[in-house]
């Protein structure tokens, strides 16, 4: 029987009792269900994604060669700029400092700390950023909370030089508690092969140099939130005045991008190796680019560690060595410079208005840092 056909009469049934039989059996059909009915909103969706196309091409230079949307982001290599060209690639994310961001109801910063984050971890190798790709997952789609959150991601690409050429926004119902998303990035950038920094060629002697960081930076968190917001039960708007600032913007401030820093440094011919200190703190990712029989002794006094660590540290009476591998203690980048050339790299960075510490020594060992 076809929709919406009347079912015959049978010989002891009345046309009218057909009638209503039918009437009954269109009535008794489910509702046909919707993607909506699952809690995703595709049209609020496409409206997102056509502020987001917008954001991005204003990233957008002359080696990209698609638009937002397509299945894949195209990018032609500038092999005149890069002879030998070899890709350098990364992936991070934010971590549970997007827990701060929400509460605070601030969106706009977690998508620069993104782009800088990775940004930093692919310049420590010599390499110029190229183009960037975001992933953000929610359960329910805020478009206004994503277009901010992607606004920042923007601001990050057109400051370090890179396109925002593609990414994914995705909807998850039931996956995510209502009002929060997940942030993650992923950057390529390229290094001609005989530019490539690996510290391979760092020795006993070099001397390390610190940058500053801005603060926790997108690492630690998860221990940050505990001592301020369960231990000291501050909430974000509490003013503490150790720290001469709200929690909130404390814990907000952006991290750093190095890479004009690395840039002139890389220029001047002074750098042995580069160490970008996230996850894990300088106790971890220090000795990464040291080669093998070579250690590290950091000078704990030889830079001005902001208060934020130091209360974290009293609050929770953490142990020093917990502190040095789960925070970055101020310094967010530590460039590694033979002696003889410490004078031209101070000077360098002195021209660019770039506080900056020597911090400490490479020595014959293991790899690993000794603190004093």
């Amino acid at each position: 029987m076809g929709a919406g056909e009347v079912p015959e009469p049978t010989s002891k049934e009345p046309v009218a009792a057909a009638k209503t039989r039918a009437a009954t059996h269109d009535q008794a059909k489910p509702k046909p269900a919707t993607y909506a009915d699952a809690g995703v909103d595709i049209p609020s969706g496409d409206r997102a994604k056509q502020r987001i196309k917008m954001l991005a091409r204003k990233t957008f230079n002359k080696n990209v060669l698609s638009e937002i949307g397509g299945f894949g982001g195209l990018f032609g290599l500038d092999l005149a700029k890069f002879p030998d060209p070899v890709l350098v690639s990364s992936a991070d994310g934010v971590g549970t400092k997007l827990k701060v961001a929400f509460e605070v109801g601030i969106h706009h910063t977690v998508g620069t700390d993104l782009v800088n984050h990775c940004v930093n971890d692919i310049a420590v190798q010599g390499a110029t950023p190229l183009f960037f790709l975001d992933y953000l997952a929610t359960g329910k789609l805020e478009g206004s909370v994503v277009e901010t959150v992607v606004q920042g991601i923007a601001t990050g690409c057109r400051a370090n030089g890179c396109a925002l050429i593609g990414g994914e926004t995705a909807q998850m119902p039931g996956f995510y508690a209502e009002g929060e998303y997940d942030l993650a990035g992923f950057i390529v950038g390229a290094v001609s092969r005989d530019k490539i920094i690996t510290g391979d060629k760092i020795e006993p002697g070099d001397m390390l140099l610190g940058l500053p960081s801005n603060g926790l930076h997108t690492n630690g968190y998860s221990l940050a939130r505990k001592l301020l917001f369960e231990t000291a039960g501050y909430n974000p708007e509490h003013y503490v005045n150790e720290l001469k600032d709200k929690v909130g913007a404390a814990l907000m401030r952006t991290h750093k991008s190095y890479l004009g820093c690395i840039k002139k440094l890389i220029a001047a011919e002074v750098v042995s190796g580069m160490a970008h200190i996230t996850g894990g703190g300088i106790t971890e990712n220090l000795p990464r680019i040291l080669p093998k029989g070579m250690g590290a002794i950091v000078d704990l006094a030889s830079w001005d560690v902001p208060p934020l660590f130091e209360h974290l540290r009293r609050l929770g009476s953490v142990e020093l060595d917990e502190m040095m591998r789960t925070f970055n203690m101020g310094i967010g980048l530590i460039a590694v410079i033979p002696g003889d050339k410490v004078k031209k790299a101070k000077t360098v960075l002195n021209r660019a208005n770039e506080r900056h510490y020597i911090i400490g020594r490479v020595v014959r060992g293991q790899r690993v840092v000794t603190y004093r």
